[in-house]
């Protein structure tokens, strides 16, 4: 259910970013040029182009919608943790006896000992 859910936004979200505002084209009479007694010259006219905001308000939508699905899906389920390890052995050095192989004595030895 929520991958279907996820793929209907995904859609949406992809087929509202590609839409973008177009002007509509204008007619205009052709008229051969008289020489003798040529037209004026067109008005000059200031066009505003609103496509910037149409790509702006896309690029709005896909992240904030990236975000959404991307919040989806990391909320899948539940996920495996590592129990934490073993604590480490407690180890010291202790000075013993221990027997001498060369001459069958004993002497002191620090001996490193761990439980």
């Amino acid at each position: 259910m929520k991958k279907l859910v996820l793929s209907v936004v995904t859609v949406a979200i992809a087929a509202t970013s590609g839409l973008t505002v177009i002007d509509t084209a204008s007619a205009q009479e052709w008229r051969r040029p008289y020489y003798d007694n040529p037209p004026p010259p067109p008005p000059r006219r200031h066009h505003h182009h609103d496509n910037g905001a149409a790509i702006a308000g896309g690029l709005a939508a896909g992240v904030i919608g990236g975000l959404i699905g991307g919040a989806i899906v990391n909320n899948s389920g539940p996920r495996y943790i590592d129990p934490p390890p073993p604590p480490p052995p407690r180890c010291w050095f202790e000075d013993r006896r221990v027997p001498n192989a060369y001459d069958g004595g004993w002497h002191m030895e620090s001996v490193r000992v761990c439980r």
